[in-house]
This record gives C-alpha cells, sequence and structure tokens, in this order.
C-alpha cells in the first residue's frame, strides 16, 4: 500500500525562464522513489508528466531546448491547478527532489509543498562523486551509467519527466549510499565544489591554493564558490574564528 512506503517524489521543470514571476511553468513531471521492506531505496511505479498553460507567450530562446509549443499549452490547466497534487501526491512523501533544486523551488514554493524537505542532487553528486569531471544530470547518466534505467525513456533531454526519470536514478543511489536526513542537510547548505570551476586555476583541488588565492574566492559572485573556500579555510585553521581570522589576517 502506498501508505506504508517513505517515498522521495523527484520532480523537473520546463519553464519559460529562470526567474519567477516573469516566468512560469510549463512543463511538470515526476518520479517516486521509494524505501523497500529490504531497506533499499528504487524507483516506484509510473511517473508522469502534464504540461501547464504559463499564461504567456513561451520564447524562442526556451522552446530551443525544450521545444514545446506556444498552442501545445494553449488547452493546458494552470499551475496552481496542478501544482498541489503532483507535488503532495502521498501521505509519506517525506521530501521532494530535483537536480539543482534551488531551480524548482523558485516555482514549487512552500504553501505548494506543504513546507516539504528538498534534497538537492546536483550539491549531493558533489559530496558522493566528486572524482566525477561534470555534475550535470546527462552527464553523471553517461558517467555512472545507473543500473537498471531504460535508455529511451530517459529522452529526450530537457522534457520534465525523462529528466526526472534520470534524477530518480541519481537519488536511488545516493539514498542507498548515503542516510536521508544527511542528504537533506546537504542540500540546504551551498555547493561544496570539488575543484575550483574558473579562473587560472581552474581544475585544481582547492587544497592546491595559495592561501591568498584562496582568501580571494571569498569575495566570488557565486555562493557554492564562496562556500567552499570558507570550508577549505576552516579546515586549514579550524572552525569559523579561526578561518575568519586567517582571512582578516591576509586581506591586510
Amino acid at each position: 500500500m502506498h501508505q506504508s512506503r517513505e517515498i522521495v517524489r523527484v520532480i523537473d521543470l520546463e519553464t519559460t525562464g529562470s526567474a519567477p514571476p516573469a516566468h512560469a511553468v510549463i512543463e511538470i513531471g515526476w518520479q517516486d522513489v521509494a524505501l523497500g521492506e529490504d531497506g533499499r531505496w528504487d524507483l516506484y511505479e509510473e511517473g508522469g508528466s502534464t504540461l501547464v498553460n504559463p499564461g504567456r507567450p513561451i520564447p524562442p530562446l526556451t522552446q530551443a531546448v525544450h521545444h514545446i509549443l506556444d498552442e501545445q499549452v494553449a488547452e493546458a490547466p494552470w499551475w496552481h491547478d496542478v501544482a498541489r497534487q503532483a507535488l503532495d501526491p502521498w501521505p509519506r512523501r517525506v521530501a521532494l527532489a530535483a537536480h539543482r533544486a534551488d531551480f524548482e523551488q523558485q516555482y514549487c514554493t512552500p504553501a505548494l509543498t506543504r513546507g516539504a524537505d528538498w534534497i538537492c542532487t546536483w550539491k549531493c553528486a558533489l559530496r558522493l562523486w566528486p572524482e566525477s569531471a561534470g555534475f550535470s544530470n546527462q552527464y553523471l547518466r553517461y558517467w555512472r551509467r545507473p543500473e537498471g534505467m531504460e535508455h529511451e525513456r530517459g529522452l529526450p533531454a530537457h522534457r520534465a519527466f525523462p529528466d526526472a526519470y534520470v534524477t530518480a536514478f541519481h537519488l536511488r543511489d545516493m539514498l542507498n549510499e548515503a542516510p536521508l536526513a544527511q542528504l537533506i542537510e546537504w542540500s540546504s547548505l551551498p555547493g561544496l565544489l570539488p575543484r575550483v570551476n574558473h579562473g587560472p586555476d581552474r581544475g585544481k583541488d582547492w587544497a592546491e591554493l595559495e592561501e591568498e588565492t584562496l582568501v580571494a574566492f571569498l569575495g566570488d559572485r557565486s555562493e557554492d564558490v564562496r562556500y567552499t573556500a570558507e570550508q577549505e579555510l576552516e579546515r586549514r585553521h579550524g572552525s569559523g574564528p579561526g578561518a575568519r581570522t586567517a582571512a582578516e589576517r591576509l586581506l591586510l
């Protein structure tokens, strides 16, 4: 029975752009991952998707990504008519998940999710599989080759159900490698980048950087870069105040 299972629902959104309320949802896809009686997590039942009327034209820039046309969503239901049912279907749902979940959370507000916890499979992949050369949903798919994935079912990329289906396999394997609570905790923090992702030191491990270079990253525009630099300083100098003192000394 549904009520007897702990379920994490993976979702994926296709939208008219990246900044609500100027942009809106045009498709939502989902795939559940459930805890089995054997203590292992696995994909559960069939996922699905539905088109959504965004109430505005779809820009050509985003049509070039997902190939959804204005006429295809003209008679579709509105977001608030489908969101609650898609986001809160089971009494035993313990969390929602998405790849780069910060994006989905802009549209899937606490009012629609009943304040659900989120798992970001991108942030968790950074910590669990730091040796990967890339962390996009599709790169991880072909680098990891998750067991049991049906290749065609995960296509086309950049459509809501196929992307949710692929993400669900990453989530399944993460849940079988780390506790649910740990994934939720990591997901609440900025991304911990395994390597420098831009500039002349791109590709280097953070531990390789000179301290002056590391401190300079504390002013980076990216929250993930700043957080990772802070964590490396804490590793070198101890927690909190020690790292702050080292940074202040080097900025003088």
